[in-house]
């Protein structure tokens, strides 16, 4: 249970809150490279509560500038992309993507007001179909080593989606490996797997769904690591193994996990504001090119663009079925694993309130994460501290099967192997 203070010190990410800043502090998701693919390379963004602009140049540099004109405030979002630039089609007043005003056509030639005028502006790059942005204070920290940032362009998939909720329950989620066993559980297997489950490589022959549903009382340990928490979720089957999942907590808002034992999944869980959020889903396959057509398609299915919009939610009770529920899912809601979790971040309301909850002895990730958010919302101001550097091995996700008395060196092994067998060997190295 966290108290009401703590609770608004965690949740409220607007300018200026502490909660915010820290997460400022970090390279983060602001858009889909794919929302800039069309004849006006502009969008409109919000996050971490700010209306900002996204456009790209005739250059192909990227500009990410607060949306009202700093000369009367009209909207950028219709700008004219011109002259290297985006033009405010108000006053004719044209800004870089850095935000220097270069021109003001109605003032004098020998005005020399533009030289004042600066337009907030935020660095933006492109990394694997996604935009990231970062908004803090003081010197631009490098990005993060991550393998889906490594990996060639035709080994990622990048995706988003909209949830209803604020950012923290949404990260929450991901974080608590107890949760898939009952909002995942499937009440029957198939040959097959559905798109949406969870799935493992069938090389034991065990289904992740029988797992899931046989095996719902892991052990879950939580290591500090210099990049967040690793998880490790440990369920033993009947003694006859172990199966090991080993998850993380990439700090202050990613999750990365396993899909396989050729593909993670980095996803990071970005406010638009107190009460909205979106998550950013980042592919990475080791093994084959990922076909891209098709996992667009599968989830072009399931959310509306632009605003990437699940076609299940509050509105329509989340596709819930009662038949579904007694006898194929334990949430009756299908078999897309995201519509559970947004329906359970959503249910909890716009922001939780954790004064009423009750943790338990299965939330120990959630427990350490909000100690180490609530140590450096504490520390952000000392000088000594740098919440955004990272210099850390590369985060590890693994999903093994290995004999009860083996299992730490089994995971280490796996991932081991995974690695050295990745086709993409010219830049493995770097991990």
């Amino acid at each position: 249970m966290a108290s009401s203070a703590q609770n608004k010190l965690m949740t409220n990410i607007g300018p200026g809150t502490p909660a915010g800043n820290v997460l400022r502090s970090f390279w983060q998701p602001v858009a889909l490279a794919e929302e800039l693919n069309n004849d006006r390379p502009v969008a409109a963004v919000q996050v971490f509560g700010e209306s900002l602009v996204l456009f790209r140049d005739q250059d192909g540099n990227l500009g990410l500038l607060e949306r009202n004109c700093a000369h009367r405030g009209a909207d950028l979002c219709y700008g004219r992309l011109e002259d290297n630039g985006i033009r405010c089609p108000f006053h004719g007043w044209l800004f870089s993507t850095n935000g220097d005003c270069m021109e003001q056509p109605a003032e004098p030639k020998d005005s020399t007001l533009r030289h004042r005028v600066k337009q907030k502006s935020y660095p933006a790059i492109e990394k694997n179909g996604m935009i990231f942005a970062f908004m803090g204070k003081g010197d631009i920290p490098p990005i993060p080593n991550l393998d889906c940032l490594i990996a060639p362009s035709t080994h990622n998939f990048s995706f988003k989606g909209f949830v209803d909720c604020n950012w923290l329950q949404l990260l929450e989620v991901g974080i608590d490996p107890a949760h898939a066993s009952f909002l995942h559980r499937f009440l029957e297997d198939e040959e097959d797997a559905k798109y949406g489950q969870q799935f493992r490589d069938n090389v034991d022959n065990i289904p992740m769904t029988k797992i899931l549903r046989d095996y719902y009382r892991p052990e879950i340990r939580v290591e500090n690591t210099d990049f967040g928490h690793r998880l490790i979720a440990l369920r033993n089957l009947n003694n006859n193994g172990m199966h090991v999942r080993v998850t993380n907590q990439i700090f202050p808002s990613a999750i990365h996990i396993p899909l396989g034992n050729e593909m993670t999944l980095t996803q990071w869980h970005v406010p638009i504001d107190d009460f909205r959020s979106y998550w950013y889903a980042m592919f990475t396959s080791f093994g084959d090119p990922v076909d891209k057509d098709l996992m667009r398609k599968q989830r072009l299915e399931l959310y509306e663009l632009p605003d990437y919009i699940p076609k299940k939610g509050k509105w329509n009770n989340y596709g819930y079925n009662p038949t579904e529920q007694i006898s194929e899912t334990y949430t009756g809601m299908g078999s897309d694993i995201n519509v559970h979790d947004q329906w359970a971040v959503e249910s909890q309301g716009s922001i939780q309130d954790r004064t009423k909850e009750t943790l338990a002895t299965s939330d120990v990730a959630i427990k350490a994460y909000r100690k180490n958010l609530i140590k450096s919302i504490q520390q952000q101001d000392r000088s000594d501290v740098n919440l955004s550097h990272y210099d850390h091995s590369i985060p590890k996700a693994i999903d093994v099967i290995a004999s009860l008395d083996n299992w730490e060196k089994a995971w280490t092994e796996a991932e081991m192997k995974r690695r050295q067998s990745c086709s993409w060997k010219s830049t493995i190295n770097q991990l």
